[in-house]
C-alpha cells in the first residue's frame, strides 16, 4: 500500500514528465472568446474535439454572439451541429445558454462555477474548462474519458465518477496544475496510453504508473 508521502512523490515525477513532453498543452477547442469556447465545450459531449472544430466555424458564423444564438431558430441550429450527435438536446441547450446569458449575465460568459453550472448544457465539466482555458481561474480539474482512464491507471484515483475522481486528483494535485493537467493527460492519451492500445513499451511513465506494472 502507498503511503501519501510516496504518492506525493510519485505524482510530482509524473507531472514533471508530463511538463517536459506536453509543457504547452492547451485546450483542442477552436474559439476566440469565453461564448464560443462555452458553446464548443457543450457541443463536445460525447463528440470528438475534431468533430466539434468541424462545425463551429458555421455557427460562430451564423451566431456570433449570444444575443443572436437566442433568437436561434432550433432547427437551423440542430441542421449546423447534426454531426455531433445528440443534435436536437444539443442545439435546445445552446440556445437556451445564449438565452439566458442574455437575460440574467447581460450577454457575458460569468465567471463562478456556480453561475455556469447554472446554464442550460453546462455541468461541472463544462464550467471548469471555461474557467481554466478562457479565465485561468482553476476551479476545479477536467475529467473526461482520458483524464478518467489515466488517472485511474496511475492509481491518481481509484473511483469510477467524475466528481468523485475530480475530488481525489485535486487533493494530490497542486492548485497551479489543476488547469494544465487535464490537457497534458489528454494529449498524452493520444499520443500514447491510447485506450485500445496503450504503448507501454515507450512511454515516458512507466516507472511511475503501476497501471503499466501490472
Amino acid at each position: 500500500m502507498e503511503s501519501p508521502a510516496d504518492l506525493k512523490k510519485r505524482v510530482k515525477k509524473v507531472l514533471r514528465l508530463l511538463d517536459r513532453d506536453y509543457g504547452g498543452a492547451d485546450c483542442a477547442l477552436t474559439h476566440k472568446n469565453p461564448f464560443e469556447l462555452l458553446a464548443a465545450t457543450i457541443l463536445s459531449a460525447q463528440c470528438t474535439d475534431k468533430r466539434v472544430n468541424m462545425v463551429t466555424p458555421k455557427l460562430f458564423e451564423t451566431f456570433p454572439s449570444p444575443f443572436l444564438l437566442a433568437q436561434g431558430r432550433q432547427e437551423e441550429v440542430e441542421e449546423i451541429i447534426r454531426s455531433t450527435g445528440f443534435y436536437r438536446n444539443k442545439a435546445k441547450n445552446l440556445i437556451g445558454m445564449a438565452q439566458k446569458l442574455v437575460e440574467v449575465h447581460a450577454g457575458e460568459v460569468p465567471k463562478t462555477i456556480e453561475e455556469l453550472t447554472g446554464l442550460p448544457g453546462a455541468a461541472r465539466k463544462t464550467a471548469n474548462v471555461v474557467l481554466g482555458v478562457a479565465f485561468g481561474i482553476a476551479s476545479g480539474v477536467v475529467v473526461d474519458t482520458h483524464v478518467t482512464r489515466i488517472s485511474r491507471l496511475l492509481g491518481f484515483t481509484r473511483e469510477a465518477s467524475p466528481v468523485k475522481i475530480e475530488r481525489d486528483l485535486m487533493e494530490i494535485l497542486p492548485k497551479s496544475k489543476w488547469i494544465g493537467f487535464s490537457h497534458q493527460l489528454i494529449l498524452h492519451g493520444r499520443a500514447v496510453c491510447i485506450a485500445r492500445r496503450p504503448q507501454c513499451q515507450v512511454c515516458a511513465l512507466k516507472k511511475h504508473c503501476p497501471g503499466a506494472q501490472a
